[in-house]
């Protein structure tokens, strides 16, 4: 009963208008810009540093770090492993062309006169140019406080055009077989002449490890495809456990 109570008072402090939205944010240059949320909507904020430094402290329940983006190579933050995942499926996202870690900070003040402030976890930038806003929280550590500051995200959001997410849990096992191709996204697991013989051989589809076998020697071979599962040049299914004789085929083309 308390939570629903807390809960009930917190949504009360909804931010006015859209209007009443600041933005705060670092340029590619390192410059802090603040200023109206209108005037900023297509800042590049994926050009960007972040607005908050996501350092490591003693008895920190979180374990932070940085991830190594091959959408646009360089790291960016993460402050849990929850975010880590959520960084990882945008990189492996092929939509998704930049991605920057707390990105700006958002500042409104509430109806009941408070000023508030929220930092979100994510901006990506779309190959079709538009934005996604996103914020990584399990449904149950949701605090009172939190659902404001997320609810006036998504109303700052749908007033400029960018997408808002807010996310939980990933599905468990297809973050595992992400998790695992990952491993070889950087371009040096690249060779351009085997991945054309790769793809002529998955071209109608068959067994991984049989396909490899086509080509050449496992140990040499099988990293060049799971580098071309990455990049999505090959598919397979990610939503069951991925193995030697897991279906591999070129991606249907739209």
């Amino acid at each position: 009963m308390r939570c629903v109570t807390e809960l009930s008072v917190a949504l009360g402090e909804l931010v006015r208008p859209v209007d009443g939205f600041e933005i705060e944010y670092v340029t590619a240059d390192g410059v802090k810009t603040r200023g109206d949320l209108a005037a900023a909507w297509a800042a590049p904020f994926e050009q960007g540093g972040p607005v908050r430094h996501l350092r490591p402290y003693k008895g920190q329940r979180h374990l932070p770090g940085e991830w190594w983006s091959a959408t646009d190579g360089h790291l960016v933050g993460f402050e849990s492993w929850l975010e880590r995942d959520h960084l990882m499926l945008l990189d492996f996202a092929p939509a998704v062309v930049g991605i920057a870690s707390q990105p700006f900070w958002l500042f409104w003040v509430s109806a009941e006169g408070k000023r508030r402030s929220h930092a979100p976890d994510y901006f990506t930038r779309r190959r079709d140019g538009s934005g996604v806003v996103i914020d990584c929280r399990p449904a149950e550590f949701r605090k009172p406080r939190d659902v404001v500051a997320f609810e006036a995200a998504r109303r700052a959001c749908d007033a400029v055009g960018w997408e808002y997410r807010l996310v939980g849990a990933p599905d468990e096992l297809s973050v595992r077989n992400v998790r695992w191709i990952s491993g070889y996204r950087h371009p040096r697991y690249h060779d351009a002449e085997v991945a054309t013989r790769l793809r002529e051989v998955f071209s109608s589809g068959g067994p991984l490890l049989a396909g490899v076998e086509k080509v050449g020697d496992p140990i040499s071979m099988l990293p060049r495809v799971f580098h071309l599962l990455w990049s999505q040049e090959l598919t397979v299914d990610l939503s069951t456990p991925l193995h030697m004789a897991a279906v591999v085929s070129l991606p249907d083309v739209a």
